[in-house]
């Protein structure tokens, strides 16, 4: 064996143990992680036994511990989803499709994708502020003394929208929706580049016009990576506590807004669901901040069945998009 070989084997032994020791490394980064993860899964259950109850996902905030319940709160995040998701969605997707499909590639372009990736790692705190400003106060330009009202008719009810819009459910979805909204276009940015260039030459080759391309090549191949982006930028919405506190988010609401209490109150009289949006309201990251502060020990078991709640609503989010995602890649055949 010549000694260049022998330097060669030398070489190779030590590349493997390197190789060894970095395996080892990842391994033990990522099972730690996972038993750090389980021991406060388990403190937050073993807290949470026999506290997470019928009576507590059915029944209002309260002062005694023993009757606390967390409806409030469920009802409160509902409604800020469903708002949030309705102002973000075709926003997000619209810039992202303007963005990739449209728009030339000049310094304004690459000066609105800087500060879309600047704007995704911005604290929560700053847009609640913003949201205060912006939504709550409406920069000042009316003040709350001076408020006016538009009262629209719908026949089945009667929307009325007050100037500026104050500390309503609607100001924190509107919050919400600014805070997750350059997640949602840069997710939906990356899905339409991850598209081959050649599917959309195969269909302007047939004589498609570019937007006969999105929508029916580009969009549906984008659909699994848009969807997964939109679900988790909700689920960072869904357990966001600073933005709303900085709106005036009420820590102790013993109603839900609008009074819908459950979906028949919705269908007895449709118009509490006109004003829901303009009601005060909490939400369970909110309500979990506030039974964490309450100096009797037993809410802290309270505090530890809501989050055990909206853990289990993340992880059902989540699984969702998965859900989602692997379906949509099952009819992509390209």
């Amino acid at each position: 064996m010549s000694d260049l070989e022998v330097e060669y084997a030398g070489l190779l032994r030590q590349r493997h143990r390197i190789a060894r020791c970095f395996e080892w490394c990842c391994l033990i980064a990522t099972s730690s992680a996972l038993l750090f993860l389980a021991v406060l899964l388990a403190g937050v259950i073993w807290q949470a036994w026999g506290w997470l109850d019928l009576q507590f996902l059915t029944g209002f905030d309260s002062r005694r511990p023993s009757s606390a319940g967390l409806l409030a709160g469920i009802w409160g995040t509902f409604w800020l989803i469903l708002f949030t998701t309705i102002f973000t969605v075709p926003v997000g997707v619209g810039a992202a499709i303007y963005l990739e499909e449209y728009s030339r590639e000049d310094w304004f372009t690459r000066l609105i994708k800087l500060n879309l990736a600047n704007l995704a790692g911005v604290p929560s705190i700053v847009y609640g502020m913003l949201g205060v400003t912006a939504f709550v106060r409406m920069f000042g330009m009316i003040s709350a003394a001076d408020g006016v009202t538009m009262v629209i008719s719908l026949g089945f009810g009667t929307l009325e929208i007050p100037l500026p819009l104050g500390r309503c459910l609607l100001a924190g979805s509107f919050t919400l929706s600014l805070l997750i909204l350059p997640v949602v276009i840069i997710a939906s940015q990356e899905a339409l580049r991850a598209v081959p260039p050649s599917i959309r030459h195969a269909s302007y080759a047939l004589g498609a016009t570019d937007w006969q391309t999105i929508r029916h090549q580009v969009l549906p191949a984008a659909v699994p990576g848009i969807a997964t982006g939109i679900i988790l930028a909700l689920s960072r919405a869904m357990g966001e506590t600073a933005p709303l506190i900085m709106i005036g988010a009420l820590t102790y609401l013993a109603f839900a807004p609008g009074s819908l209490n459950s979906p028949m109150d919705a269908i007895e009289d449709p118009q509490r669901v006109l004003d829901a949006p303009f009601d005060m309201f909490t939400s369970m990251p909110i309500q979990i901040f506030n039974w964490v502060g309450q100096p009797k020990a037993d809410f802290q078991h309270v505090a530890a069945a809501g989050i055990l709640v909206l853990l289990i609503l993340l992880v059902a989010f989540n699984a969702t998009a998965i859900v989602i995602r692997n379906r949509a890649q099952k009819r992509i055949s390209w």
